[in-house]
């Protein structure tokens, strides 16, 4: 298997499934996709991949509509998505992901974090070099052969397909999303779940102690409410 794989093993362990705050996270989303393109999910393919991200995560199809019908108001503050790149202890890189409506804010928060826990926030570009920006596409397993789906979508930009518990995952480039989205869409296969991670290219093992210094950081980073994902180099420990 690829390092999509392999990436996705590891952040389906504990700590990633516990990130808190899931349904805020995806208001955001649905706030940033009607911003973007309008309310209507039939004209706007970005709402319709939150939408069934939502649906997925279990959130309750009221909170979906109200989120949709807040971000339709024109006074309702929009949110900008902002990256952030630095040092955690021991040369791990981090790339975090935030979609804020008050960037002084966020920085002064996520500063505060790299500070209090001896790392280093970086200038824009000192470490996204080191993660490919991919899209993913889960879909259900029944009838659909994972080779062949392959083969087939090669030329929409999918780089790795396989299967695991949760159906068949498709990984692309991050500029391929609207190619794949609508070939399965045009092909009425079902979405299940969609949506954009950054891979490590290389990651580092680090000792038990180390661990546990990065591991401090990541965790105040992720329960800052402006923070939407957190990626890093170091290789995942096995429970």
């Amino acid at each position: 298997m690829g390092r999509a794989f392999e990436f996705r093993k590891a952040r389906k362990m504990k700590r990633w499934s516990a990130m808190a705050k899931t349904f805020t996270r995806l208001g955001k989303d649905i706030v940033m996709a009607v911003k973007e393109g309008g309310p209507d999910p039939d004209a706007n393919a970005r709402l319709r991949a939150v939408i069934q991200n939502a649906k997925t995560a279990n959130m309750p199809k009221d909170n979906i509509e109200r989120a949709i019908k807040r971000a339709s108001d024109k006074n309702t503050e929009d949110y900008k998505e902002v990256l952030f790149e630095g040092y955690a202890p021991h040369g791990i890189a981090i790339l975090i992901e935030t979609a804020t409506d008050n960037n002084n804010r966020t920085v002064a928060n996520i500063r505060s974090y790299f500070n209090k826990c001896n790392g280093s926030l970086g200038t824009s570009g000192s470490v996204e070099f080191m993660f490919d920006h991919t899209c993913n596409f889960r879909i259900p397993a029944e009838g659909i052969d994972p080779e062949e789906l392959e083969l087939e979508f090669i030329d929409f930009g999918a780089e790795e397909v396989f299967k695991d518990e949760d159906g068949i995952h498709i990984y692309a480039p991050f500029e391929s999303f609207g190619a794949i989205q609508k070939e399965l869409e045009e092909r009425r296969v079902e979405i299940l779940s969609s949506g954009f991670e950054r891979i490590p290219q290389v990651t580092k093992k680090l000792e038990a102690d180390h661990v546990a210094d990065v591991e401090k950081l990541l965790e105040k980073i992720e329960e800052d409410d402006d923070v939407q994902n957190v990626y890093h180099t170091m290789e995942e420990q096995e429970d």
